[in-house]
């Protein structure tokens, strides 16, 4: 009896496992061909060693992970329930979903530059979210026939290799490719080791082109996508970040503005030292006008540098160029259009040391003061003009910043028109501090008082008030990075960069990636760095977000040049 149920078990089961086999070479076949379509998001490489490593490790990479998939989960099942149509039909399901899947992580890809991950769950179902409002019930069809069509041709392939098995095994033309996939699948691993000892670029740059490739590192991924220069790529460690291609030129203003003439000015009052969450609420209680609460606000930059962000809305990586080119910021540009008015004041109690800032040039007038006690009159702040008037506390004391504060909020009970009020610190002395949040109060009249826990940082202010103080209908590409305070819903991934390195946010996380490629974090609790496991798509997706202005340049550019021919 035994040796009959062991007879019979193996009258089914070869059969099954020969079958298999010829399933998954198809298979394979089927995967390779879907996987062109990586390359097509990729540059071509420099050198002959990186064509022909770039096609050996896609062909093999393919049929491995393939292979792989069929080992792990068709084989097994077939071993424990030899049962034709159950495994022809369990193994067409099986590889259904795997050829789904490697569509959508070539959708992903092509949108976001990076495979699925699990700690980009957030961002790729944002995407995915954005794919469906956008085309609704298309969405859905597109995706129901690919499913159903793909389902079809793997019953199509298992149906054709079991009634054709006999021929099939009588073939010749499969061992030659296997030969040359194993072949492949080696030389590409040899490649890459060899590569990874002499830092050839071309090979390492590829890690990340294939799902379930090399882990690669910061600094390939940030040569890759354009922020350090490949020709140096060997000597990066020593090097600060820049863009490899040259930065466009910043916009100049050209659309019209619709800005009613008013009373009404902004003061931006900001200080050298972070803020705590009482002062804002105790601001928040004060104010007479409705007013919006940055729970999550961030200023990650240097002194320097927060400046920059506050002022063009970009990250500092832009900022030695953009000043070489002498624009003024669009706000700027926009408050010279209608002739408004343009203070600087500077409060520096210690009188002996007077700070170079870099960007009076821009202001009608600069005022320095030892103390606050000539401006805190409701009467000077009322009968300033119209315009723009920012002050900044270069000291650390809080008390005359909170005694100007509630000064300045309380002479709006006099006014008609109600002043825009930003009040924030700004700057970090070094990055440990630039990875914390720095909450910060927008008093904005005749909105609704809310706390705003989405991402905000300084570079949302100019389009903010470019929008809806000036009323200047501008393209968003002018500056990519502001977002509108007043109507910001969603979360979104933040990055600047510093001379060592890049800094990201999302809702959940803060990470700084140095120039050696280690990535850290901020423990608010230890009120100090800590090393975290690497975050690429979050890396990535900050990458994105540094090159929005440049992307954006380049898109318009191509699109006028399109147009005139």
């Amino acid at each position: 009896m035994v040796s009959f149920d062991r007879k019979s078990y193996s009258k089914r089961l070869l059969p099954l496992i020969s079958w298999s086999h010829w399933f998954t070479f198809f298979n394979i076949a089927i995967a390779i061909a879907l996987s062109s379509l990586y390359l097509f998001d990729e540059a071509s490489p420099d050198s002959l060693l990186g064509h022909v490593y770039l096609l050996t490790t896609w062909l093999s990479h393919m049929a491995f992970i393939t292979f792989i998939g069929f080992m792990l989960i068709v084989f097994p099942i077939t071993l424990l329930l030899p049962y034709t149509k159950f495994i022809r039909s369990s193994a067409s399901i099986v590889f259904t979903l795997g050829l789904l899947l490697l569509m959508l992580d070539i959708f992903i890809y092509s949108r976001l530059g990076y495979h699925l991950y699990a700690s980009s769950s957030g961002q790729i179902l944002s995407l995915v979210n954005s794919q469906i409002k956008q085309y609704s019930w298309a969405f859905y069809v597109t995706a129901l026939l690919l499913a159903l069509v793909t389902l079809a041709v793997e019953l199509l392939i298992s149906n054709y290799a079991w009634k054709h098995l006999k021929q099939l095994q009588k073939t010749t033309f499969a061992r030659p490719i296997i030969v040359t996939l194993v072949g492949a699948f080696f030389f590409s691993h040899i490649t890459h080791i060899w590569a990874d000892a002499k830092l050839d670029y071309n090979v390492l740059r590829q890690d990340t082109v294939m799902p379930l490739s090399y882990p690669s590192t910061a600094k390939t991924l940030l040569t890759k996508y354009g922020l350090f220069n490949r020709n140096d790529y060997v000597q990066r460690t020593t090097s600060q970040l820049s863009f490899a291609d040259p930065v466009p030129n910043y916009p100049s203003l050209s659309s019209q503005c619709t800005w009613a003439p008013t009373s009404q000015s902004v003061f931006m009052v900001l200080t050298k030292d972070m803020l705590s969450d009482q002062q804002i609420e105790q601001f928040s209680r004060r104010s007479v006008a409705t007013n919006i609460t940055l729970q999550h606000h961030i200023d990650n930059a240097l002194y320097d540098d927060a400046w920059f962000n506050l002022l063009y809305s970009l990250p500092s990586i832009y900022q030695q160029d953009i000043l070489k080119q002498q624009t003024k910021p669009l706000l700027f540009q926009a408050l010279d259009k209608f002739q408004l008015a343009k203070t600087l004041t500077v409060v520096n109690v210690d009188k002996q040391t007077k700070p170079a800032l870099w960007f009076e040039t821009l202001f009608d007038k600069t005022t320095r003061v030892g103390d606050i006690s000539s401006l805190i009159f409701a009467d000077k702040f009322n009968s300033m003009a119209p315009g723009l008037h920012l002050i900044y506390f270069d000291d650390s004391d809080p008390y005359q910043y909170e005694l100007f504060v509630d000064a300045l909020l309380s002479a709006q009970k006099q006014k008609a028109d109600r002043d825009i009020i930003w009040l924030s610190s700004i700057g970090n002395d070094t990055s440990k501090t630039g990875l914390t949040i720095k909450p910060a109060l927008l008093v904005w009249p005749k909105t609704q008082n809310s706390n705003l826990t989405h991402l905000t940082s300084h570079m949302d202010l100019q389009g903010s008030l470019m929008k809806n103080w000036l009323s200047c209908d501008i393209n968003a590409q002018a500056y990519p990075n502001s977002a509108d305070l007043l109507t910001l819903n969603q979360d979104r991934v933040i990055a600047n960069t510093m001379v060592d390195g890049i800094m990201v946010f999302n809702k959940d996380k803060s990470m700084f990636v140095d120039q050696d490629g280690a990535f850290r974090s901020s423990s608010r609790q230890l009120e100090q760095i800590i090393s975290v496991s690497a975050d690429f798509p979050l890396m990535i997706d900050g990458v994105h977000f540094i090159k929005r202005f440049s992307q954006n340049s380049a898109a318009k550019l191509d699109k006028e040049h399109n147009i005139e021919q």
